[in-house]
């Protein structure tokens, strides 16, 4: 086992010892970038905050459909749970290592920052623009939809089978779902509670993020104790073929089901003793979904034969069926749309702050440049990312954007990983209060979990990653453009 490094504990963690004197005391405001005049955000989040908002940003609508993939490319239970453990320390790999730069750079923004200290600043633009026109604000988009989906269960108004409207526009047609409407709904609530303040936005999200792993435990909980329709197979024969591509095919769903693990990174301008807390928030969180994840998984083997896993689109409610009846069914879709709407309240919070820095830097709208006065939140940023993520659930056109925009995601991943390792190159000089446990191990094998993630979308997807890379490539004539403007 990798030694830890000076200052820091068995789990990875900053000593009190080791903490830097500069650290901010509780909610000290701050501003979001380099030299900024007036208002600034409020550091008010503490590693408590932190976990939620990772556990948050990650638990989704994933768990409860992903396994049915990897059940289909490894049938076989022990691999089964393998992938979902090794997919998960994968991921904790990847907090560890971005828990270095989030405490080298505690500002708003995160990845805008690493990327633009490691790299210069078109590879931060370039990143803030892409999150901005598909990454983050499509992924808003994908699970509005998804919450208006499980919200039709409950009332079919909402339904994104009830078509609201139809208008021919030539070719094409703009249809509204009830579905899509409530998506855009959710959007908008959720963006105005985080436009009134810090306490606001983080007080919704952490009471729902507590409400959904409760929902998970007590699902993990009673279908541990419930009696088991299957009795899995851990040590089964391998099944036939080749099994690395298997497991690679595996492995890439899972990974994306642990997705948003990163983006606590983009509040870090808003947490007391990000030095301390940003570490502890990503660590302690990535380690409860996994958690989680695995308990979860259990349950779906001892409650579903192999076969059945592969053949369900959504293993969540065809499990608590199996175990509980159609009553139990009903309460993982509740939990469903729970765990949605805590998603994307979290998304919206952090997501937000991205786009502060790139207009302080002089290289985005200046309106985004400026916190609110009053409730001392990127108002514009939150208004401007919400509208757009309204934007495209209405119009149905994230879908598409989406998977144009994934290569260029797990890319930027990739390159964010190794601002590591050049960052201890071209600046060894500088303060590192926290330092990534493991080194250079962990990074690396984080790194290489992305590179396979670049390489497998590039086979499976090679149009949509080319596109996707020509959506980041158009970056470069608005970088160009708000860089010879110089500062608002």
């Amino acid at each position: 086992m990798p030694r830890a490094e000076p200052g820091i504990d068995e789990a990875g963690i900053e000593s009190a010892g080791a903490m830097s004197a500069a650290s901010p005391s509780p909610a000290t405001p701050v501003a979001g970038g380099d030299g900024d005049a007036g208002p600034a955000l409020v550091r008010g989040l503490g590693a408590w905050d932190g976990a939620l908002i990772t556990i948050g940003s990650v638990l989704g609508t994933g768990i409860f459909i992903t396994t049915a993939d990897v059940a289909r490319a490894v049938p076989h239970p022990g691999l089964v749970l393998g992938v979902w453990l090794v997919g998960g320390v994968l991921t904790v790999a990847g907090a560890l290592t971005y828990a270095e730069l989030g405490a080298m750079f505690p500002r708003a923004g995160g990845q805008y920052h690493f990327l633009k200290e490691a790299y210069g600043p078109l590879w931060g633009f370039l990143f803030g623009w892409a999150a901005f026109l598909v990454i983050m604000s499509g992924g808003i988009a994908t699970l509005a939809v998804g919450f208006g989906e499980y919200l039709g269960a409950f009332v079919p108004f909402f339904s994104t089978s009830h078509t609201l409207l139809a208008l021919p526009l030539g070719s094409w047609t703009l249809s509204l779902s009830g579905g899509q409407l409530a998506g855009a709904l959710a959007i908008v609530l959720l963006s105005a509670v985080n436009y009134v303040g810090l306490e606001a936005g983080a007080g919704v999200q952490n009471a729902v993020t507590v409400v959904k792993v409760g929902s998970i435990l007590a699902l993990a909980g009673a279908g541990l104790l419930a009696p088991a329709p299957v009795s899995p197979d851990f040590a089964a024969p391998l099944p036939p073929g080749p099994l690395l591509p298997a497991l690679g095919v595996g492995m890439i769903a899972v990974l994306w089901t642990y997705d948003g693990w990163y983006n606590l990174t983009f509040s870090a301008g808003e947490m007391r003793d990000p030095e301390r807390s940003l570490p502890r928030g990503l660590l302690f969180g990535t380690a409860a979904v996994v958690s989680l994840y695995l308990l979860v998984n259990l349950v779906y083997l001892r409650a579903l034969p192999l076969e059945a896993m592969a053949a369900t689109g959504r293993i969540g409610e065809t499990a608590a069926g199996a175990l509980f009846g159609t009553a139990g069914a009903r309460l993982v879709s509740a939990a469903v749309l729970v765990s949605t709407f805590g998603c994307i309240s979290s998304t919206i919070l952090c997501c937000s702050r991205i786009y502060l820095p790139m207009a302080q830097d002089g290289l985005f709208f200046p309106a985004l440049a400026r916190v609110h006065a009053r409730h001392r939140t990127p108002g514009a940023s939150i208004v401007a990312q919400g509208a757009w993520a309204v934007a495209l659930t209405l119009t149905g056109t994230y879908a598409q954007l989406y998977t144009y925009v994934v290569f260029a995601a797990v890319v930027f991943h990739t390159l964010t990983g190794a601002a590591v390792f050049v960052l201890r190159r071209t600046r060894p000089e500088a303060a590192r209060p926290y330092r990534a446990w493991g080194y250079p191990w962990v990074p690396a094998a984080f790194i290489l979990a992305s590179l396979a993630m670049v390489a497998n979308t590039l086979v499976e997807r090679p149009v949509e990653s080319l596109a996707g890379l020509g959506l980041v490539a158009l970056g470069v004539p608005a970088y160009l453009f708000w860089s010879g403007r110089g500062r608002p």
